[in-house]
């Protein structure tokens, strides 16, 4: 994808609204797939960026409650406890040739898209940011970074690569792996034991990470497990590491999602790693438990 492509973007929230306004910002024409309270506002005003990577700024975009068009990529961007009715905005009759590019957390979206659109045009990816939506067509990025890594086993290597380029033109570190089932595990076995530690105890990672360090240290373990027994790398170790290095006051969006009554990414994130360790014979413990107590309290 080079300078001036058309890309949807499926729910202009914290992720899928920066990247709308980057992509704006460097060219491209992006159409904005949103309720309709959202669609209009996004047509009114644009998407406006504050971030101390990228500045302030706004940035025009199309809106509309449903593709209506051929577009190049559209990059799917709800949560997951949205993704089956915000599907109904994407008729697969509308999407022509484009990549469809789930940047969804869990391991298992994958499959239902390509039930529904062509198999060889779905390309999972990861990101890692943390941006909000503050009102819709205001985002709020906090990270001094914003990393993408695009996957897709069937999909041509050229049009990854020419999409990883695009995404870094606009301003991120976009990059094209070669393991897709690595790609979307490396993301789980990071975000699975933050997200369920912190949202079963309330509290931020720097308390729970040596509140519970017990806890912590099965969880991540039994994540690495299941992940090897999926088929990817797991570095249980440097993992631990990585929490230790994350700002105390730190919190999972999972948590976040509670602390505002939101619906939680508990099947996606807990469901879908405790499934896969039925599969595979794996035990995992501790992050049943975690899993049915966070049930159990209504979330």
């Amino acid at each position: 994808m080079a300078i001036q492509h058309t890309v949807a973007v499926l729910g202009p929230g914290g992720t899928g609204g920066l990247l709308a306004a980057l992509l704006s910002r460097s060219g491209h024409r992006v159409v904005c797939l949103a309720q309709d309270r959202t669609a209009d506002a996004l047509r009114r005003t644009g998407i406006t960026v504050r971030s101390e990577q990228f500045g302030e700024f706004t940035a025009p975009v199309e809106a509309d409650t449903e593709l209506r068009e051929p577009v190049d990529a559209c990059l799917i961007t709800v949560k997951h406890t949205a993704l089956d009715a915000a599907l109904t905005r994407i008729p697969a009759a509308a999407l022509g040739d484009a990549l469809v590019v789930p940047l969804l957390n869990g391991v298992e979206h994958p499959d239902a898209l390509r039930a529904r659109y062509r198999p060889d045009r779905v390309a999972p990816a990861v990101i890692r940011v943390e941006s909000t939506r503050l009102a819709p067509g205001l985002i709020e990025h906090g990270s001094p970074f914003t990393e993408v890594d695009l996957a897709g086993d069937a999909v041509p290597r050229e049009r990854l690569d020419a999409l990883a380029a695009t995404l870094t033109a606009a301003g991120t570190s976009a990059r094209t792996v070669g393991d897709e089932t690595a790609a979307l595990w490396a993301k789980m076995a990071f975000l699975a034991p933050f997200a369920l530690l912190t949202t079963r105890y309330g509290l931020p990672l720097g308390e729970a990470r040596t509140r519970h360090r017990d806890e912590l240290r099965a969880l991540v373990a039994e994540t690495a497990a299941v992940s090897r027994a999926c088929g990817a790398p797991a570095d249980p170790g440097g993992a631990l590491a990585r929490y230790d290095t994350f700002p105390p006051t730190a919190k999972s969006s999972m948590q976040r999602d509670a602390e505002a009554g939101r619906p939680l990414e508990l099947d996606a994130i807990g469901g879908a790693l405790l499934r896969a360790a039925e599969r595979h014979g794996v035990p995992a413990p501790v992050t049943a438990r975690l899993v049915r107590e966070l049930r159990d309290a209504g979330h």
